[in-house]
């Protein structure tokens, strides 16, 4: 049996990205292990939004360092957008590392460990930069492998990513995502469709679709453009599914019909995330977001007048080149009006080549950038348990997706009850308590209480009177 270890970090489209290349190592023969020093293969599929995911990366390697001189047999590989950023930089600070593959070559993960295990020495598959050749030759280099999927790797059983998207043209500042992810394409809505069909048959429940600005997703064939709505509306009549999922959204592509689709479609989720980054105008057009904080709050009222109960989560980069305290408490400002379900926050983090590194100075100190985001998480964390306080007496639909984090420290695996968690159709964590039979169906679940991160319910039961006993067969 070949053992194969494989480690993710970053978001969505790398979870993804990682259940594709174990589902491509399954076909030749290899059993995942959660052991690196056990495994033939260790692979580590990489995120370059930030420093902190790239220093993670480098000190996992570290320690595998004596493991390969001990056992030269063993692979190492560095995949995804670490790999396309860094390239030959991986070989030179680690070069006991056997291949590295960019986000749109995974295809070739399979090829390549035979190439290195056959004695041809280190591999490398990247994709075109976006200056080394035409807009057409680029995408195709950039081209994802979407077809193979491991139920193994999804979140849950009854779970599943499904990419309709590659890519980013926006460009912002701040973000390396275009250079290493290429140029944006939409799949074709035709293989879109297949592949729900089949996580649908293998038992998913929900499905989120993902891409990087997922509703900026188009599919142009002749006579015919596709829009993401056009895609809920298919996807919506599709058997078995029952939850429909997108992240994440760009504001300024947050379109009248996309919303009307969530609005009309019961299976759609009334949960949006959509990154505004700023409250500041200034830092907006540095960070070339291509939009104002105006156009951001028009935003929120459509969303808000067409669907009255979407939860709306965002996020915020903190300290970002030139940020004044004046322009942090718009942002501070704008997160008080929003009232968002959650925000995710984030201290400014230079990405060598992109346009922030090379037009601005990144000269807020860390103790500054720290201090922001921890007042503008308290800001937000106010909000959360004022709005979860809303729930309290209502009744929500939860899809239960298994124990809590508490639940599996505490309690053994043949305990009758234990704490359950799930989610809402807005987004929102509930626990309760429950059995190991509940897990993977949707049920309506009384709210009694709350934090800032959580709903505590009550599974509402039916009990059997003399009516309902009377039907037995």
């Amino acid at each position: 049996m070949k053992r194969l270890y494989i480690e993710t970090v970053g978001c969505q489209m790398n979870m993804l990205d990682s259940e594709m290349v174990v589902a491509s190592l399954r076909k030749e023969g290899y059993q995942l292990t959660s052991d690196p020093l056990q495994a033939d293969v260790v692979l580590f599929n990489t995120c370059s939004v930030r420093q902190h995911a790239e220093d993670k990366i480098y000190s996992a390697l570290g320690k595998l360092r004596r493991h390969k001189k001990q056992h030269p047999e063993k692979i190492i590989g560095v995949l995804g957008c670490m790999a396309q950023n860094h390239q030959r930089i991986v070989f030179e600070r680690a070069p006991y590392v056997d291949l590295i593959v960019g986000p749109g070559q995974l295809q070739k993960v399979p090829e390549l460990i035979a190439k290195v295990q056959a004695g041809e020495g280190p591999q490398e598959a990247l994709s075109l930069g976006r200056k080394e050749g035409a807009v057409e030759e680029i995408k195709r280099s950039h081209e994802s492998f979407d077809p193979l999927r491991d139920p193994e790797m999804r979140p849950t059983p009854f779970q599943a990513y499904l990419r309709i998207q590659i890519g980013c043209d926006k460009f912002c500042t701040y973000c390396i995502v275009p250079s290493v992810r290429g140029p944006e394409q939409g799949r074709p809505p035709q293989q879109i469709l297949a592949e729900a069909r089949t996580l649908a048959d293998q038992g998913c429940l929900e499905i989120t679709l993902v891409g990087q600005t997922v509703n900026s997703y188009r599919y142009r064939e002749p006579g015919r453009t596709t829009r993401l709505s056009d895609l809920l509306y298919q996807l919506h009549e599709i058997d078995g599914l029952q939850r429909l999922k997108f992240v994440t959204n760009y504001p300024k592509d947050m379109t009248d019909d996309l919303l009307q689709a969530m609005r009309d479609l019961p299976k759609v989720s009334h949960y949006l995330h959509v990154p505004v980054q700023s409250g500041s105008n200034r830092m907006l057009e540095r960070m070339k977001r291509g939009y104002t904080v105006e156009d951001y709050r028009e935003m929120l009222g459509r969303i808000r007048d067409t669907v009255p109960d979407a939860a709306i989560s965002s996020d915020f980069i903190v300290g970002f080149c030139g940020e004044t305290e004046a322009e942090f408490e718009q942002s501070a400002n704008l997160v008080r009006e929003s009232r968002f379900k959650n925000c995710f926050i984030f201290k400014y983090s230079e990405r060598p080549g992109t346009k922030g590194a090379e037009l601005y100075q990144d000269d807020v100190p860390y103790d500054v950038k720290q201090r922001r985001n921890n007042d503008l998480l308290a800001i937000q964390t106010e909000i959360a348990d004022e709005e979860n306080q809303r729930f309290l007496g209502q009744t929500v639909e939860v899809l239960v997706e298994g124990p809590s984090k508490r639940a599996a420290k505490q309690y053994d695996d043949e305990g009758p009850m234990l704490q359950l968690t799930g989610r809402t159709m807005g987004d929102h964590i509930v626990v309760f308590q429950g059995n190991r039979r509940q897990i993977g169906q949707i049920l309506p679940v009384a709210i009694f209480d709350c934090t800032p991160f959580t709903l505590i319910g009550e599974v509402v039961t039916v009990h059997a009177g003399p009516e309902l006993l009377a039907l037995r067969p």
